[in-house]
């Protein structure tokens, strides 16, 4: 059980950061226009662009159910009840933000739009500094050894 209640006082909802990065370089797009294909999309792109949102959101759902199979929050924004280390995060620290990247990578790819990929690095440094390094301070407060230990076994992202 969690003994640090102040959570990790993150302020946005990292979906919406997300979506603001990548509406962000679709409007630079209709500005701009800068395709990753000037002659549009064939099916490959298309068909890995689909194959990465599909994987970015089955990563998401998983996160999530293990999430609430483990009876922990899965708004950032609250303090976590339990260090969660199964199921995807087995793998990654950050499974449901590893799934957001992927959707978005594969919705710029069937978009034919490379601006938002020009924008993702701003959108990861954001997620970096604003929700990650606060929820993993808030987790090293509210699970110690535990989750110094769960670091060095499971990378931030892969």
């Amino acid at each position: 059980m969690a003994t640090d209640p102040r959570g990790p006082n993150i302020r946005f909802p990292p979906p919406l950061i997300f979506a603001v990065g990548w509406l962000l370089g679709w409007w630079l797009n209709r500005r701009l226009i800068f395709e990753i294909d000037g002659a549009g999309p064939g099916g490959v792109q298309t068909g890995l662009g689909l194959l990465l949102g599909a994987v970015g959101l089955g990563l998401m759902f998983w996160g999530m159910i293990t999430f609430v199979m483990a009876r922990t929050p899965v708004i950032p924004h609250r303090s976590a009840r339990a260090l969660v280390r199964h199921g995807p995060y087995r793998a990654t620290r950050n499974p449901m933000y590893l799934g957001l990247t992927s959707l978005y990578v594969g919705l710029a790819l069937v978009a034919n739009a490379a601006w938002p990929l020009i924008v993702l690095p701003v959108v990861l440094i954001v997620m970096t500094t604003y929700v990650i390094r606060r929820e993993e301070a808030h987790l090293d407060r509210a699970f110690g050894a535990d989750y110094h230990a769960y670091r060095r076994q499971v990378r931030r992202w892969l």
